[in-house]
């Protein structure tokens, strides 16, 4: 079930270099992405996904154009400001996972929380429950060097849900696993939208729209084409990818 606005774009524009060198990563983007909302975002690698992603997020700044938050405008916010929205309303996946090597399962879900003022205590429930949720509580205390491509992505998923946010957003979040690692994230994808966690997916990997309500197709850095769509069954999914 989708709601209200939560994530708007409007003109949003990134460019590099100038003159005959000039190149429009994201050229003049529109979107209004609803509260609930499983949107994948797809197309080639040099598309400007992962850009228009990062913008979104606030981790890159547009040359021209907006992006709202929840009701706030994100792109003319400061550094700290913004990383402060960021903190408190955004859950991060990205296809490099980007775990602390010397933390434990536990301890790098429980870091987002942490770093949002939670205590201890709560942080650690929290993150136990979340990898419980995303099956690996037997996993909790083992470094990310003990763990597979796929668990580490879990684990990276596991602590994009830590602070409770508003919007997770994913970039290529299936680009280094393998089948059977990325019919793990799809079923936690699943669980996800049936949960009514509003998920914004970058990717060239049309199997994610098996668990997406919406699909974007961008080339040369705009939107080509946007559908709504009816996901197919669960069982329909997994069965095709294995």
């Amino acid at each position: 079930m989708t709601g209200s606005t939560v994530l708007q774009a409007r003109g949003l524009t990134r460019q590099y270099g100038q003159n005959s060198g000039l190149v429009r990563a994201v050229d003049e983007v529109d979107l209004d992405v609803p509260a609930g909302q499983t949107l994948a975002i797809m197309g080639p690698s040099g598309c400007g996904k992962s850009t228009l992603l990062h913008m979104l997020g606030g981790l890159q700044r547009p040359t021209d154009g907006q992006v709202w938050l929840a009701g706030r405008r994100i792109d003319t916010m400061s550094e700290r400001a913004a990383a402060r929205l960021r903190r408190d309303t955004l859950g991060f996946v990205f296809q490099a996972f980007h775990l602390m090597d010397e933390l434990t399962a536990v301890e790098n879900v429980e870091l987002a929380a942490l770093l949002a003022g939670q205590s201890p205590r709560r942080a650690r429930r929290r993150a136990l429950d979340l990898l419980d949720r995303v099956g690996l509580a037997d996993r909790a205390t083992h470094l990310p060097s003990a763990l597979s491509g796929g668990q580490r992505q879990r684990v990276a998923i596991a602590r994009a849900l830590s602070n409770e946010p508003l919007v997770v957003l994913a970039d290529e979040p299936t680009g280094n696993l393998d089948s059977a690692a990325t019919l793990d994230v799809l079923r936690l994808f699943e669980e996800l939208r049936t949960t009514g966690q509003t998920l914004v997916v970058v990717t060239h990997d049309a199997r994610i729209t098996a668990v997406a309500d919406r699909v974007i197709s961008m080339r040369d850095g705009a939107f080509a084409d946007d559908s709504q769509l009816v996901s197919a069954t669960a069982g329909t999914v997994y069965n095709g990818l294995r």
